[in-house]
């Protein structure tokens, strides 16, 4: 009897010892075919836009008008600060706006958005001090103080976002903005390749969380914005958003964390930039720049400016965007999921 339960024993033990090593041979391959993707950059460079298109690139988000009508809030929102800093800035440049327009002016700038009561009338009011000539000439000068880049797009479509049937589009949702707070993650899978792409905030205070997702990152993406050379932080109006965008790009992508990482510096708004251009000179903020209002010597010279920072031997791939352009996103998408599969088989050894 003793020897009979003495060998149930060693076989159960044998039994057990297979089932741990099969465990550990399928995480083991499970673990080789999972990627983390993460999105770095300082705030309002377009990195969260990049975020959502990936929900809707491959998990088809915002497709039912109940989940873009979460959005309404945010936009009615980004609609009517736009308006109230731009007001702000009438004030700051001492520009004078129609007489006519003072009760309309006083209402947007009490307006609580804490209660979000929209008065009747309201969306009359904003059209009226949006088209005044005096805040078309403060919106001429938006690069002195912060405005959000959906600011135009808004203002210009006022009667239909303050439709009371308005659903957002997902155009809309893509032009708005909503600052990103906290640690953000979306999973998808590609063949038997399963990656996790994870956002986190890029205000300055929102930076310290960062360090929570620095293990384990197969591709890091920072994102800049191309037409931050004449706009300030949100933060601090003594900093233009370029050059904060270039000391946390030299201070990420050299830190020991991404020794052994593969890098993609995306340069967004490559639309705005270009628009930019044709009238704002790049020395308004490298003086060491001569290539004029040409879009090409613009391009060309910030690119430089990034990529001399990079001191590590793999190379960095670099790819101009449109963050709120669909199909310019799908496609890089595609360019990013052939480099890491790529760079996989040279490290299983296929290459």
């Amino acid at each position: 009897m003793g020897c009979f339960q003495s060998k149930s024993s060693q076989e159960l033990e044998m039994q057990r010892e297979m089932m741990i090593e099969q465990m550990i041979v399928e995480d083991h391959n499970k673990s080789e075919n999972e990627f983390k993707i993460l999105l770095l950059g300082p705030g309002e460079s377009g990195k969260s836009t990049i975020f959502q298109q990936t929900q809707i690139i491959h998990k088809k988000m915002f497709q039912k008008s109940a989940d873009r009508l979460e959005f309404r809030s945010v936009i009615l929102t980004n609609t009517i600060a736009s308006l109230q800093s731009l007001i702000k800035a009438a004030e700051y440049f001492d520009i004078m706006l129609d007489k006519n327009l003072r009760k309309e002016i006083k209402t947007v700038k009490l307006f609580s958005f804490a209660s979000m009561f929209i008065p009747l009338g309201f969306a009359k009011m904003i059209n009226k001090i949006w088209k005044d000539p005096g805040i078309q000439n403060v919106y001429e000068l938006r690069n002195n103080f912060h405005l959000l880049d959906c600011a135009k797009t808004f203002l210009d479509d006022i009667d239909r976002i303050f439709d009371p049937k308005y659903i957002p589009t997902r155009q809309d949702i893509l032009n708005c903005r909503t600052r990103t707070t906290g640690i953000k993650e979306e999973h998808f899978t590609y063949g038997s390749l399963n990656f996790t792409i994870t956002d986190v905030g890029g205000q300055r205070n929102e930076r310290r969380k960062w360090m929570h997702c620095f293990q384990d990152v197969t591709l890091l993406i920072f994102v800049a914005s191309l037409s931050g050379y004449n706009e300030v932080l949100f933060e601090d109006r003594n900093v233009r958003k370029i050059n904060e965008a270039l000391l946390l790009f030299d201070e990420i992508c050299n830190s020991r964390w991404f020794i052994d990482t593969s890098i993609i510096l995306f340069l967004n708004k490559i639309d705005l930039f270009e628009e930019k251009m044709k009238h704002a000179d790049l020395n308004v903020c490298f003086k060491g720049y001569n290539g004029g209002c040409n879009f090409e010597n613009g391009l060309k010279f910030i690119q430089n400016e990034f990529e001399k920072l990079y001191k590590k031997d793999n190379p960095i791939f670099t790819h101009t965007t449109c963050a709120i352009d669909t199909e310019n996103i799908k496609h890089i998408f595609e360019v990013i999921k052939n480099i890491v599969i790529s760079n996989h088989s040279k490290d299983m050894g296929f290459m």
